[in-house]
């Protein structure tokens, strides 16, 4: 049986609202994965800070990136700050970078020294 033109287009646009609503779907399901790991991933962190990073570079819910790591704990969101302290203090190259980083992340403008200091002991609960 030939299909008329009509019925094959309105079978190609069907097509296409399915291939849609596949792709809008897998997107939704990325999204809550990811959201997943972003939770997991901040509890691992204020259990064990550097398994919590480990985990979300390998779940790419962070990337390796120094600047995106620092940025990551400036925001702070979920995370215990004495478990960001720890991370910083740590003596190793890498959180090193990632403690200067996180340093440049806040604005000292107008701030002396003794402001300075302040503001990054109240950020990471270091008194």
């Amino acid at each position: 049986v030939s299909l008329s033109p009509l019925q094959r287009l309105k079978d190609e646009i069907a097509e296409v609202f399915e291939e849609i609503d596949d792709f809008q779907k897998a997107q939704r399901s990325r999204t809550i994965q990811k959201e997943k790991d972003l939770c997991v991933g901040k509890k691992k962190f204020n259990i064990d800070p550097s398994k919590g990073i480990q985990y979300l570079t390998e779940h790419k819910v962070l990337s390796s990136n120094i600047q995106e790591i620092a940025q990551f704990l400036y925001k702070g969101e979920g995370l215990n700050k004495t478990a960001i302290g720890d991370y910083l203090g740590q003596r190793d190259e890498l959180n090193l970078q990632i403690l200067q980083a996180f340093v440049e992340c806040h604005q000292f403008a107008n701030l002396n020294l003794v402001q300075a200091l302040s503001v990054l002991m109240v950020k990471l609960k270091w008194r």
